[in-house]
């Protein structure tokens, strides 16, 4: 039993008796009226004095154990030492038939002041008690902030080796956090593995310099010695004898899943959790990170990667969490930052020439967004050759990288160049015109109306495979329509120019989309489904990430649906990701994103799978055959275009999907909590064409 639990039940025993001696109190005093100093029990005749003397101190014993274990409440004690006197007061009645009396008076002050020690007591206790708390927590405080300091100091020392990792043991420790975070562990474990992740390669501090800022490949000899730093790391972090999981950590970060890793080899569950959570969070920042043979991958291309690894690099538990956080870094935060260079995400820039200087590319999609700038000429320079211009592009990373369009990493691809005077130069678009248009009024007034110089409001939105941007400035108005080589490209705009300085640089974005025909139409529709057999429902082109999404085909219990059709990757198609998807879902209307959407299991082809929806619960199981023949190779065959076959059955509420593409086969089952009755599924996917959707409805006893 806890020590406040006694606590209190020994408070209730002194109330209870208290109470019970008060109305004994009560029942005596008119039983002495009757029958003098003697109480008659039966038989027995007792002296009322020696019976009103024995109560009086159990009543004194039972307030000094209330004193005692609620001294800290002075209305209880109080309360306390009322009910108390009352007991005394009776005895003094029957002896002395007065209600005060010497010995009465003497019990009293006796009694307040042996309360009125232990309350002063107490408070010493206390005192003392919190002052001791204080001087640990400020001790604790201490040694936890020294440890932060000299942990941190020594991963500054690690990453200052290598000129090419600065700030890696940071960012490695954050993402370790996170992860743990993602998958339920407590925040003293988060913070145990945060302190590991900083100290993961604290072995390289025994790694020659030359062989760590080494610009090529390294040789056997060099890899072998890189190959040495966990266990020079796990030895020197070995004495820490307090936080032994930090030498654990450090000695098998570079452990693989699949055992092909090192120091030791270790695979699957063997590899300590730690470790295995590290590792993700390690590969994560090398590839997001620059290095000396390449720059920063992707985004998209890490998650791939990431991908990719599940299972065999990577524990996929914590490889799907990172993966998770990836999808929710929307602004792709969790990357090394960039330093220099000549991209500038201020309200103000100077632009000497062309691509001199740009701000970060703005996204532009069917929902309007509106830049309002300034622009002031550079001394020496008239209007005309001091103009701002807009970058209309593609980009990985949405930056601007001047004569990379071939950089596959980047896939930077750029449209066309708009000058706010109106001139524009057409770079990679199908068709591109330019008409002056009556003055509009900009909808949507900068929330800072403080730039210098002149003004020009734009507007842009994108409609599938055509763009429009409109520039107002003074009296003129001119409307751009670009028609884009493809619908599943997307579309950024940037700032630049040319001798003059750009500023009040401002950016409001609408919540509501355009209508579909918001731009007028200047080229056919790019269509890779227009010319292809048609099956039972219509040909699906999904540009983007679930853009367009087949009709919902119903579910019924005891039915197994079998779904065949042919798919193929857009040309801009690159992941693994860009595939089929199959939704499990209800709706008022059958449809995806109908009224009362809800989406209970989402499966890719790749083998991806999340479940949308708490009312329901997933398990899948994918392996790879030995028809797999790898993720290159399952790309290239998407893009080729490839028939696939999907079974789906339900009994009740339960779901089963099966197919086999490639050599990935997906085994997934779903259980729906509920009364759901109607329950659809349809195809979706990522640039990817759906054609000849066949379907064929079987029912089973």
């Amino acid at each position: 039993m806890k020590p406040k639990d006694k606590r209190k039940i020994s408070g209730y025993i002194g109330f209870a008796a208290l109470i019970l001696l008060y109305i004994a109190s009560i029942v005596v005093i008119p039983r002495v009226s009757q029958s003098g100093e003697m109480l008659i029990i039966g038989n027995a005749r007792l002296p009322m004095s020696a019976f009103a003397g024995v109560v009086s101190t159990i009543a004194n014993i039972c307030i000094i154990l209330l004193v005692v274990f609620y001294r800290k409440n002075g209305f209880i004690v109080a309360i306390a030492l009322l009910l108390g006197q009352i007991p005394i007061w009776a005895r003094n009645l029957i002896v002395t038939r007065q209600l005060g009396s010497l010995p009465g008076i003497f019990s009293t002050i006796l009694t307040l002041i042996v309360i009125i020690e232990i309350r002063i007591w107490s408070r010493k206790v206390d005192r003392f008690q919190q002052d001791k708390v204080e001087q640990l927590t400020k001790q604790n405080e201490l040694s936890r902030n020294m440890f932060e300091q000299t942990t941190e100091a020594l991963a500054n020392a690690i990453d200052a080796k290598d000129r090419y990792t600065n700030g890696h043991s940071q960012r490695v420790a954050e993402y370790s956090r996170k992860i743990a975070r993602e998958v339920g562990k407590s925040e003293e474990e988060c913070d145990r593995i945060y302190y590991s992740a900083l100290l993961h390669d604290v072995g390289k501090i025994g790694i020659p310099i030359a062989i760590l800022n080494k610009p090529g490949k390294l040789t056997e000899e060099e890899f072998a010695q890189i190959k040495e730093h966990p266990v020079v790391g796990g030895q020197i972090l070995y004495s820490i004898h307090q936080f032994p999981y930090l030498s654990i950590a450090a000695r098998y970060h570079h452990e693989r899943y699949d055992g092909k890793g090192y120091p030791e080899g270790l695979k699957g569950e063997d590899i300590p959790e730690i470790a295995r959570i590290i590792a993700v969070a390690d590969a994560y920042d090398a590839m997001s990170s620059d290095r000396s043979y390449r720059l920063a991958l992707p985004q998209d291309r890490v998650r791939e990667e990431l991908v990719k690894g599940n299972r065999i690099q990577f524990d996929p538990e914590f490889a799907k969490a990172m993966i998770h956080l990836l999808d929710l870094d929307t602004e792709y935060q969790m990357r090394e930052k960039e330093s220099g260079g000549n991209l500038s995400s201020t309200s103000e820039i100077h632009c000497e020439s062309i691509y001199n200087e740009c701000t970060e590319g703005i996204p532009v999609t069917n929902q309007m967004v509106r830049l309002c700038l300034y622009s002031q000429p550079d001394k020496g320079f008239s209007e005309a050759e001091s103009m701002p211009t807009l970058i209309i592009f593609d980009a990985l990373d949405g930056r601007v990288h001047p004569g990379e369009e071939n950089n596959k990493d980047l896939l930077y691809y750029e449209y066309a160049r708009i000058r706010l005077d109106g001139r524009f130069e057409e770079r990679g678009t199908r068709k591109m015109e330019s008409t002056v248009c009556t003055r509009k009024e900009y909808a949507g007034k900068p929330a800072n109306d403080s730039g210098a110089g002149q003004k020009y409001d734009i507007e842009a939105v994108k409609c599938k495979d055509h763009v429009l941007v409109r520039v107002t400035y003074g009296d003129n108005s001119r409307e751009f329509i670009l028609a884009l080589p493809d619908s599943s490209r997307f579309v950024y705009i940037a700032v630049t120019g040319e001798h003059c300085t750009v500023n009040g640089i401002h950016v409001e974005k609408t919540e509501t989309a355009v209508d579909p025909d918001y731009i007028p139409r200047i080229a056919e529709e790019v269509s890779y489904i227009r010319d292809c057999p048609v099956g039972d429902i219509p040909n699906v082109q999904v540009n983007n990430w679930r853009t367009e999404a087949s009709e919902g085909i119903p579910i019924r219990n005891g039915m197994t649906l079998t779904l065949t059709f042919h798919a193929m990757s857009l040309p801009t198609a690159r992941l693994v990701w860009h595939c089929p998807y199959i939704s499990v879902f209800s709706s008022k209307d059958g449809h995806i994103n109908g009224e009362d959407f809800r989406e209970y299991t989402l499966v890719r082809l790749d083998g991806e799978n999340w479940e949308s929806d708490e009312r329901a619960e997933n398990s899948i199981s994918v392996n790879q055959t030995s028809a797999f023949a790898g993720w290159i190779a399952w790309k290239e065959k998407n893009r080729q275009g490839m028939d696939c076959t999907v079974t789906i059955q339900r009994e009740e509420n339960r779901i089963v999907i099966e197919t086999e593409n490639q050599g990935i086969a997906i085994h997934s089952v779903t259980t729906i909590h509920g009364d759901v009755k109607n329950v659809y599924v349809a195809l979706t996917g990522d640039q990817c064409a759906l054609t000849n959707i066949q379907i064929t409805k079987m029912k089973y006893d």
